[in-house]
């Protein structure tokens, strides 16, 4: 495909999640009590998303990717949660 139609084609979808994210971090501003490393993995990874690099989706996706190789004895809770826990605050 061209630029142009690819453009024709996903901005309105892209446009609608960028609110959607946008309005998401205005809930979590807008509410109490401390954030944690949710918070922190998501702002660490916006600026990927103005790289000029390739891959942007791999980019963020590894960002918040625990990056150990050893495997957990027991995973911690009843699902993933999104974001690696030891990332740096």
């Amino acid at each position: 495909m061209t630029r142009q139609q690819v453009l024709d084609l996903y901005f309105m979808d892209a446009r609608c999640k960028l609110i959607e994210l946008a309005a998401f971090l205005d809930r979590v501003e807008r509410s109490d009590g401390e954030a944690d490393f949710r918070l922190a993995a998501i702002r660490e990874a916006l600026p990927l998303l103005q790289s000029v690099q390739q891959d942007k989706a791999k980019a963020v996706l590894l960002s918040l990717s625990d990056p150990t190789n050893e495997p957990l004895l027991s995973a911690p809770g009843k699902g993933a949660c999104g974001a690696w826990p030891g990332a740096p605050l």
